[in-house]
């Protein structure tokens, strides 16, 4: 059963203003909507969640909406050009994938309303100058991922307290966020006696580098922090952990669905499901800027018990009971 699932809306704004692009659709037309992804779709399963809210919302493909697809396959440095085609293409809005497809779609316009979603710190990454009242194009929700980076390194030294070297999997071409969250897993490192060991990967062709490189560090426990490239090969990466016996951590459920042996974050399908909202509201005539970025305030715990004992590892009865899921 999906855990619960709350959001805080940051301030209030008006949705009646009138429309920021002059591209805004008129009740009753055809909308245009574009959509930028940094991976490929079936490597993002909950982006179907923009497309149920869409539906909630009586918004039918082909029907009164018409949707634009650009998705950059896993190269970051496509965004740019893929942003700037869906810009010319003058959308009602541009509904942008996590953090990278965020920033170039925001360099590509400053009039065409912009739905971020999922984006680790919009503040830190000069999408908007405010959560409550977010000015200019862009409005959407945050997956605050720098924060909940510290409290997976702390559930994951509950299920293995022994182990003591940690590899952090971080990805240096999403340099917008991982960064910060190095930085933060670091600094929960220190504070739970760790001794971490920083470990990257640019793609999907440095991974199995990357595990080797861990080997000869002795690591003996993984954090994978959140990254479109990393979920795109989430089991190959959970096949390796296991073959190293290492528990791992990551921020995405779809990494302990697919064998890992934890995850903690928000509901990222529920995020993409809120997004369509926003478009509703853009469609309607709210400004972006006047409506309020969103951030999860419930994070959902996922245990994955057969990898756990798979590697000799007792989960404490104190985490089961925490856990939204637990996969047996």
């Amino acid at each position: 059963m999906m855990g619960r699932r709350t959001f805080l809306a940051m301030g209030a704004g008006s949705l009646l203003a009138a429309p920021l692009a002059a591209e805004a659709q008129v009740a009753g037309k055809m909308a245009r909507i574009a959509v930028l992804g940094a991976t490929r779709p079936e490597d993002l399963p909950q982006w179907e969640g923009l497309r149920q809210g869409l539906r909630e919302r009586g918004y039918v493909e082909g029907q009164n909406i018409v949707i634009d697809y650009r998705w950059a396959q896993g190269r970051f440095e496509r965004l740019p050009a893929l942003a700037a085609d869906l810009a010319g293409l003058k959308p009602a809005v541009i509904v942008a994938f996590v953090t990278q497809s965020s920033v170039a779609a925001r360099k590509a316009t400053s009039t065409i309303p912009i739905v971020m979603v999922a984006v680790a710190d919009p503040i830190g990454a000069g999408l908007v100058p405010s959560l409550a009242r977010p000015g200019g194009n862009v409005t959407g929700n945050s997956s605050v991922s720098v924060e909940v980076t510290g409290k997976s390194l702390e559930l994951l030294k509950e299920v293995a307290p022994e182990r003591r070297r940690m590899a952090v999997l971080w990805n240096p071409a999403n340099a917008v966020f991982q960064n910060q969250m190095v930085k933060e897993a670091e600094a929960a490192s220190r504070r739970l006696g760790l001794q971490v060991q920083t470990i990257a990967a640019r793609d999907a062709s440095e991974i199995d580098k990357a595990f080797q490189l861990m080997t000869r560090e002795r690591a003996e426990a993984l954090a994978v922090l959140s990254d479109p490239i990393f979920i795109s090969v989430r089991t190959h990466i959970v096949a390796l952990a296991v073959k190293g016996r290492l528990p791992s951590v990551s921020g995405n459920r779809q990494y302990a669905d697919a064998g890992g042996v934890m995850s903690y974050g928000p509901n990222f399908y529920e995020l993409y499901r809120r997004a369509a909202g926003y478009v509703d509201r853009i469609l309607r005539g709210a400004q972006p800027g006047d409506l309020p970025i969103e951030q999860p305030t419930k994070f959902e715990l996922v245990l994955n018990l057969k990898t756990a004992k798979a590697l000799g590892l007792t989960v404490p009865q104190s985490l089961l009971q925490r856990a939204d899921q637990v996969i047996e």
